[in-house]
């Protein structure tokens, strides 16, 4: 099996998905984690990419994270879309991916995952809360490339 499929079980990964439907519950931003083996690109560049790729900049507020993350090269990035960057300050994701980074360091990747999208959840909260004409736009499964 690949590194991509032995980072997480199936019901860690169950428990990502559930963590992202609870941040989604308060946001109409959509959160999506992708993880992949490795990347020969600039890891922004690629987590823009994969964004493109996923159709996460199609959302009616183009308020879509992508938590993207390479196994093989142990590193990860927090891209947002463009309506996400229209509205918040610099430096807006250093929080979350801080305490990604926090747990990352301690081997718990699993736990690391929930407790970005949750902080991400949190964050895009602020500045794109939830209303009742709110659906969800975008897949919560977990993508693998």
């Amino acid at each position: 099996m690949s590194n991509v499929e032995d980072f997480l079980t199936q019901g860690e990964e169950q428990e990502i998905v559930e963590a992202i439907r609870i941040a989604e519950k308060n946001t109409s931003g959509e959160i999506r984690v992708h993880i992949e083996k490795h990347t020969d690109e600039n890891i922004l560049a690629r987590a823009a990419e994969m964004f493109h790729i996923l159709k996460m900049d199609n959302t009616k507020q183009e308020n879509g994270v992508l938590i993207y993350i390479a196994v093989e090269d142990k590193t990860f990035a927090i891209y947002g879309g463009k309506g996400i960057d229209e509205e918040v300050p610099k430096g807006f994701w250093d929080s979350t991916r801080d305490v990604m980074q926090a747990c990352f360091k301690k081997g718990a990747f699993k736990q690391g995952i929930i407790e970005g999208v949750l902080k991400a959840g949190e964050e895009l909260q602020q500045h794109f809360p939830w209303n009742h004409n709110d659906k969800n736009e975008l897949s919560d499964e977990i993508s693998k490339g």
